[in-house]
Protein backbone atom coordinates (compact mmCIF):
# COMPACT_ATOMS: atom_id res chain seq x y z
CA UNK A 1 0.00 0.00 0.00
CA UNK A 2 1.00 3.43 -0.87
CA UNK A 3 0.51 6.42 0.86
CA UNK A 4 -0.61 8.85 -1.83
CA UNK A 5 -0.99 11.72 0.47
CA UNK A 6 2.36 11.52 2.52
CA UNK A 7 3.84 14.92 1.32
CA UNK A 8 0.90 16.20 3.70
CA UNK A 9 1.55 18.79 6.74
CA UNK A 10 -1.48 19.94 9.28
CA UNK A 11 -2.46 23.51 7.36
CA UNK A 12 -2.26 22.76 4.00
CA UNK A 13 -5.44 23.12 1.37
CA UNK A 14 -6.66 20.61 -0.40
CA UNK A 15 -9.95 19.26 -2.27
CA UNK A 16 -11.39 15.64 -1.79
CA UNK A 17 -11.26 14.80 -6.00
CA UNK A 18 -14.81 12.81 -5.61
CA UNK A 19 -16.49 15.32 -3.31
CA UNK A 20 -15.68 18.93 -4.67
CA UNK A 21 -18.77 20.05 -3.45
CA UNK A 22 -17.18 19.88 0.38
CA UNK A 23 -15.35 23.01 -0.56
CA UNK A 24 -11.08 23.20 0.42
CA UNK A 25 -10.47 21.88 3.43
CA UNK A 26 -7.60 22.57 5.88
CA UNK A 27 -5.22 19.30 6.84
CA UNK A 28 -5.85 19.10 10.86
CA UNK A 29 -3.42 16.06 10.93
CA UNK A 30 -1.88 13.34 9.01
CA UNK A 31 -1.21 10.03 10.98
CA UNK A 32 0.52 7.26 8.82
CA UNK A 33 -1.77 6.84 6.05
CA UNK A 34 -4.51 8.79 8.02
CA UNK A 35 -5.29 12.39 7.28
CA UNK A 36 -7.52 14.11 9.31
CA UNK A 37 -9.07 17.02 6.83
CA UNK A 38 -11.73 19.96 8.00
CA UNK A 39 -14.02 21.21 5.33
CA UNK A 40 -16.28 23.84 4.93
CA UNK A 41 -19.71 22.01 3.79
CA UNK A 42 -18.76 18.48 5.47
CA UNK A 43 -17.13 19.21 8.58
CA UNK A 44 -13.95 17.19 9.73
CA UNK A 45 -13.50 14.21 7.62
CA UNK A 46 -10.79 11.10 8.38
CA UNK A 47 -9.49 10.24 4.40
CA UNK A 48 -7.38 7.13 4.33
CA UNK A 49 -4.33 8.16 2.29
CA UNK A 50 -3.91 4.70 0.54
CA UNK A 51 -7.31 4.92 -0.89
CA UNK A 52 -7.99 8.74 -2.04
CA UNK A 53 -5.26 10.82 -3.31
CA UNK A 54 -6.10 14.30 -2.50
CA UNK A 55 -5.19 17.53 -4.74
CA UNK A 56 -3.13 20.03 -2.79
CA UNK A 57 -4.63 23.96 -3.06
CA UNK A 58 -2.11 26.13 -4.01
CA UNK A 59 -3.01 29.97 -3.62
CA UNK A 60 -0.43 32.73 -4.54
Amino acid sequence: MTDLNAFLEPGMLVRHPAHPEWGTGQVQSRIGARITVNFPDAGKVVIDGTVVGLMPVIKP
